[in-house]
């Protein structure tokens, strides 16, 4: 089974390097089609990397994340699309600042959804790939990318759909299969940090633990439904990783943990089966399952 088509909708660049890159990477490789879509261009963001905070690098943000998105894409093999909103910023504070205007989190959902709808009708996926409600995290644009994610499940197949801001929609296609993707899971990383610790090396994981342990909250693995072999891609992976450089610190917790050691004790990539079109049981070790024979 080949040249299926998948979607993976991400908030910011860099987001599609930490959540599900190395599945990404291995659809691609083996022959289907795999777009990013990037819904803001992340110029709200900070520089992550001591190595990079040198004079004239937050000035030019912007313009050098899209330099690093697409160092990111080239290195999983995938195609990208900007979609075009401002980065609403993680807001810090109590009480919290507003929301700058005009930021992504503040657009009305349906002409925020409408340029994504656009493009499930022009690339067709089969597939789409997004945040689940909490948006992995309360980031206002993970949570608007869920939401815009969603509009779109439903309305890119709607044929009485029309475009709010009166651009032709594109002919209707309907995608058969919705996943969330969850980010960090706090399995992986409890079974990471472990071994770390049995090798006598050291873990940077503790405190996140000790902060999750104590903080109440189910494990996402409760809504796992779907666990995709990918550790053959991890550098890959890695590399999208390191194609961020003002965002992740090579020397930082991404990684910690030796390549080897984690393809031997967590070898997949986790997603959740949202809502899906075809027969799909679960628990299932493949995003395209059931989806063979399907119109290409």
């Amino acid at each position: 089974m080949s040249g299926l088509r998948i979607l993976a909708v991400h908030a910011h660049p860099d987001d599609e390097a930490s959540k599900g890159a190395a599945t990404t990477a291995r659809y691609a490789a083996e022959g289907h089609r795999v777009m990013v879509a990037t819904l803001t261009g992340g110029e709200a963001g900070s520089i992550l990397n001591p190595a990079m905070d040198k004079p004239g690098v937050l000035d030019n943000l912007a313009s050098i994340r899209k330099r690093e998105m697409a160092a990111s894409a080239q290195a999983l093999g995938v195609e990208h699309r900007w979609l075009g909103f401002t980065d609403s910023g993680l807001p810090q504070g109590d009480p919290l600042p507003p929301l700058p205007q005009g930021c992504f989190a503040l657009v009305d959902d349906q002409l925020a959804a409408a340029p994504l709808v656009r493009l499930v009708r022009e690339f067709k996926p089969h597939v789409m790939i997004t945040y689940d409600e909490n948006g992995g995290y309360p980031h206002p644009d993970h949570i608007k990318t869920h939401t815009v994610s969603m509009i779109a499940w439903d309305a890119a197949g709607d044929p009485g759909y029309t475009d709010p801001t009166g651009d032709d929609p594109g002919q209707p296609w309907t995608p058969l299969k919705l996943y969330y993707t969850h980010g960090f899971i706090p399995d992986r990383v409890e079974k990471f940090h472990a071994a770390l610790v049995d090798q006598g090396l050291s873990s940077p994981f503790e405190p996140w633990l000790e902060r999750y342990r104590t903080s109440g909250r189910p494990t996402v693995m409760e809504r796992v439904t779907t666990r995709v072999p990918c550790a053959d891609y991890f550098p890959q992976r890695d590399d999208a990783l390191r194609a961020h450089a003002t965002q992740i610190d090579p020397d930082g917790f991404f990684f910690a943990v030796p390549t080897a050691m984690q393809q031997r004790i967590w070898p997949t990539e986790e997603f959740e089966l949202a809502a899906t079109r075809v027969s799909a049981p679960v628990p299932e070790d493949d995003l395209l399952a059931g989806l063979d024979g399907v119109d290409r």
